[in-house]
C-alpha cells in the first residue's frame, strides 16, 4: 500500500534535488528518508530517480511527482479544514480572486452571504490569474475566481462574466470628455501607464502606442494612483474602476477583442458543499446587481 509518508518523502527530495536538504525540510535523517523512497519505488517496481544521485527523474517519476503533490495538496486542505472546524466550531472558505472582483464583487457577496452564517470563516486573497488556477488546481483554493485558459479546470468551472478593456484616466483628464467607443489611436501623445494585463491584448495599435511607455506598474491599487494623480493613463478591464478611491473615467474601445471572461473555479477532486454553492450563487447575485 502507497502511504501518504512515502509520497510526502519522495516530493520532497524531487523537489529539493538531494537527500539532505529534504530531510532538513521533513525533519527526518537522510538515512530514513532514502529507506522511504526506496520502499514507495519497491511498491511501483518502477525508478523514480534516474540516478543515485537524485536530482533527476524519469519519466514515471515526473508523472508520480504531479500526483504525489496533488495528493499531499488535498491532505493537507482536509487536514486544515478538520483542525479548524475542531478549534473553532467552523468551516473556513478559502477564496482567491483577481483584484478587481475581490474589490469590487466579493465584498457585496460574502456581506450577503455571512449574515445567517456565524459559524463560517471566510479567507480571501487577491492575485493574478495564472496563480489562482495554479492553487485552485493544487487544492490551496476552495474557489478560484479568474480569467483561466479554456483547457483547465473544465469540470469546475462557472462563466461569471466577461469585461471589456479600455482606457482609464483621471476624470478631469482630457480624454475623459470622451465618451467612446474610440480607436487605440486616441492614445498617440499621452504618457502611458503599462501594466501586465494590458501586454495581454494583442492589438497591434495599442502596442504600437504603448511600447515607449516609461511607466509600468504591477499591482493595480498604484495603477489607480497613478492615474488618480494625472501620471498617465492606462489600459485595464472595466470593473477595476470599482477600486478607484477618486473618480476616474472609462474610456470604452472599438475593438473587439479587448474583452476578457472571468469565471468561477473549483477543483474537480476538491471538497463540493452546499455551503460552496450558495457563496458562488451570492457571487453571481453580486455580479448581476
Amino acid at each position: 500500500m502507497i502511504k501518504s509518508e512515502m509520497l510526502r518523502s519522495f516530493a520532497a527530495v524531487a523537489e529539493a534535488g538531494n537527500l539532505a536538504d529534504a530531510a532538513e525540510k521533513l525533519g527526518r535523517s537522510p538515512s530514513a528518508v532514502s529507506m522511504t523512497i526506496k520502499q514507495l519505488q519497491d511498491q511501483l517496481a518502477e525508478p523514480l530517480f534516474a540516478s543515485d544521485r537524485k536530482n533527476q527523474l524519469t519519466a514515471f517519476g515526473v508523472f508520480v511527482l504531479e500526483q504525489a503533490q496533488a495528493e499531499i495538496a488535498q491532505h493537507d486542505q482536509t487536514r486544515r479544514a478538520i483542525s479548524g472546524f475542531a478549534r473553532h466550531g467552523s468551516m473556513m472558505i478559502r477564496i482567491a480572486a483577481v483584484p478587481s472582483v475581490a474589490g469590487g464583487i466579493l465584498p457585496r457577496a460574502i456581506n450577503a452571504f455571512l449574515k445567517d452564517r456565524p459559524k463560517l470563516r471566510i479567507e480571501i486573497r487577491d492575485m493574478e490569474s495564472a496563480a489562482i488556477v495554479k492553487g485552485v488546481h493544487d487544492g490551496q483554493f476552495d474557489i478560484g475566481i479568474a480569467t483561466a485558459p479554456d483547457s483547465v479546470l473544465r469540470d469546475g468551472r462557472q462563466p461569471l462574466c466577461t469585461d471589456p478593456f479600455g482606457i482609464i484616466c483621471a476624470a478631469d483628464h482630457v480624454l475623459a470628455r470622451l465618451t467612446g467607443p474610440v480607436d487605440w489611436d486616441v492614445l498617440q501623445g499621452h504618457d502611458i501607464l503599462m501594466n501586465p494585463l494590458a501586454v495581454t491584448l494583442r492589438a497591434p495599435k495599442l502596442r504600437a502606442v504603448t511600447q515607449d511607455a516609461r511607466v509600468t506598474a504591477h499591482n493595480t491599487l498604484s495603477l489607480l494612483s497613478l492615474v488618480q494623480e494625472g501620471t498617465g493613463v492606462t489600459v485595464l478591464p472595466k470593473l477595476v474602476t470599482q477600486m478607484a478611491w477618486r473618480p476616474v473615467h472609462f474610456l470604452p474601445v472599438t475593438d473587439p477583442e479587448a474583452m476578457r471572461k472571468i469565471d468561477i473555479l473549483q477543483s474537480p477532486s476538491g471538497h463540493r458543499s452546499d455551503v460552496l454553492e450558495d457563496l458562488c450563487a451570492e457571487i453571481h447575485a453580486a455580479v448581476a446587481a
